[in-house]
């Protein structure tokens, strides 16, 4: 692990020139990569991760370039997802008969969109699921109803935009405006077969006062707070499954974890129910000390 990776130069070419470089590692058969696997994780064996990583790194730029429309630097996103490919190989159990490129994925989209998130204001992007769903698949969304190019959508796409990802239509528009940049509101819009309309016609401004605001948003603050605290009651085969089960926007099968544990779908399930059951006692734990904190200045 601490031998240097390759890197995006910036400038013209950077690209190129990594994926080229990239492309002369070696890919892995099973065996080799089970070998290399027990090596790293029995005898520390940092050639062996080295070797395990870099077979890798064209997965992990094919998926980064996935996440290009977010106007992000792409060589920060590669970055980004190789940590996440490194944290992969350091949880790699190879014993439990899966290849490292089906474990690896989820670490890797994962540390990318992390990334993505930390980058993009969470403020300006909304917080709830809905909007999360709708901020990572607006573009391919578009894209398969042939409306990735098309400039500013019609009233068809949105409405159809927003009943796939189950959204309202406002909250299409104002998304598509954040990532593709800054329109004014009185910017002509196609709102059909002739008819023709301006962005502000969509955008409905039923906003709460801003006092209401700052209190949802210190509120929603807390029990982000407390649910990450929570979530340090968990080992990591429970984090792993409660994220899978109960926090991605693409909900894992039981089947799909119980190949990746080498368990039945049974006990994914039990260790599923289990995780949000230690979570719900952390979490309830934790607000009532603060209830306490909070009586105890009062008074």
């Amino acid at each position: 692990m601490a031998q240097s990776l390759p890197s995006i130069t910036s400038g013209e070419g950077g690209l190129s020139r990594y994926l080229e470089e990239i492309r002369r590692f070696p890919m892995l058969e099973p065996q080799e990569e089970y070998m290399l696997a027990k090596r790293y994780h029995e005898h520390e064996d940092t050639e062996a991760a080295h070797k395990l990583v870099t077979s890798h790194l064209r997965l992990v730029a094919k998926i980064a370039m996935g996440y290009r429309g977010y106007g992000l630097p792409i060589g920060e996103v590669i970055s980004e997802g190789n940590v996440g490919l490194m944290q992969a190989v350091k949880k790699f159990e190879p014993e439990r008969g899966f290849r490292l490129a089906t474990y690896a994925m989820w670490w890797i989209k994962a540390s990318i969109q992390e990334y993505v998130l930390r980058s993009w204001s969470l403020v300006k992007l909304g917080t709830t699921a809905n909007q999360k769903r709708l901020f990572f698949n607006l573009r391919k969304v578009k894209n398969k109803i042939q409306a990735l190019d098309s400039g500013d959508l019609n009233h068809e796409q949105v409405t159809e935009i927003a009943r796939r990802l189950k959204v309202t239509p406002e909250e299409v528009v104002s998304m598509d405006r954040r990532l593709t940049g800054d329109t004014s509101l009185n910017a002509p819009m196609r709102a059909g077969e002739g008819e023709t309309g301006q962005w502000q016609d969509w955008l409905v401004d039923d906003a709460e006062d801003q006092e209401t605001v700052l209190i949802e948003q210190d509120e929603l603050d807390n029990r982000r707070q407390l649910l990450t605290e929570a979530m340090d009651v968990l080992n990591e085969r429970e984090k792993r499954i409660f994220q899978a089960r109960r926090l991605s926007e693409d909900s894992i099968t039981l089947e799909e974890l119980s190949t990746e544990f080498g368990i039945s779908r049974e006990r994914v399930r039990q260790i599923e129910v289990r995780a949000f059951e230690k979570i719900q006692e952390a979490v309830t734990a934790a607000a009532k000390k603060q209830q306490q904190a909070l009586r105890a200045i009062d008074a």
